[in-house]
């Protein structure tokens, strides 16, 4: 069934009104796909990720919301590192931060051409959306920093995700440079897990993530670590911050001025 031939029968929400509809029938009935409209306020955003549901639609398409029967999910401790990329760890030149940039990557994450897409569905209301949760430190960002030809640092790769206690909802990524969003979300994975993170969202199967060791687990499961660990707060907070620094230093430049 096409998206435009269950779109009349879906619950609208009402921007009066935080509340979502069940989870469960939209799973059983409509794919996953709980309901349309609303709005990107940072309160139905965080409301919605609280549930384990999450924004997703084209342009051209009303605000649609998620929550598929299974979750692709990465458990920090079950982290795969090929041997190429453990070797670029050690030994490539580069630096990664957290929050230095948020702006720039999330901008990067929706301006990369990706094989297989046409467009994005980092509209400019859902870039303004996640910058304003990031300015309410429920967003961060992780970015890879490299050195070009004249030895000037530029901003490589990076990934961004929201935060709500100690789970961390990954949104998107992006990478201008070889290995370098590999490079961020190994060290994002490493910082997060420190912090006590037992789990990070990364909502549907790709083969990329399943290389560094996701996997789908029921929605059920993922609801219960939600209801368990949302609740308990990170030990530190998210403040912009250098995780690694291998030969460059990098540039704190959240300066950019997000599409309106």
């Amino acid at each position: 069934m096409s998206q435009a031939e269950y779109l009349p029968c879906i619950p609208v929400l009402s921007c009066e009104s935080l509340d979502f509809p069940d989870i469960v029938q939209a799973q059983r009935q409509r794919d996953g796909l709980v309901a349309i409209g609303g709005d990107l306020c940072p309160a139905r955003i965080l409301a919605a990720y609280q549930r384990g549901i999450f924004p997703w639609y084209a342009p051209d398409e009303p605000i649609m919301w998620w929550a598929f029967a299974r979750r692709m999910v990465l458990f920090p401790a079950e982290l795969k590192i090929s041997r190429s990329l453990a070797k670029n760890l050690r030994n490539k030149p580069y630096a990664v931060t957290m929050n230095y940039a948020f702006g720039q990557v999330i901008a990067s994450c929706a301006h990369t051409a990706r094989n297989g897409q046409n467009g994005t569905w980092l509209v400019p209301e859902m870039q303004q959306a996640y910058y304003a949760l990031h300015q309410q430190q429920h967003a961060c960002s992780f970015e890879c920093w490299y050195q070009n030809a004249d030895g000037q640092t530029f901003l490589a790769g990076g990934l961004y995700g929201v935060v709500l206690g100690r789970i961390f909802y990954g949104e998107s990524m992006f990478a201008q440079a070889g290995d370098a969003s590999k490079i961020a979300f190994v060290h994002a994975v490493r910082y997060l897990q420190q912090q006590g993170v037992p789990l990070i969202d990364c909502q549907v199967y790709t083969s990329h993530l399943a290389s560094f060791g996701a996997r789908e687990i029921p929605f059920t499961d993922f609801a219960a670590s939600l209801y368990q660990f949302n609740a308990q707060p990170l030990p530190q907070p998210l403040k912009p911050q250098i995780l690694a620094s291998h030969g460059v230093v990098p540039l704190p430049c959240d300066n950019i001025h997000l599409n309106h």
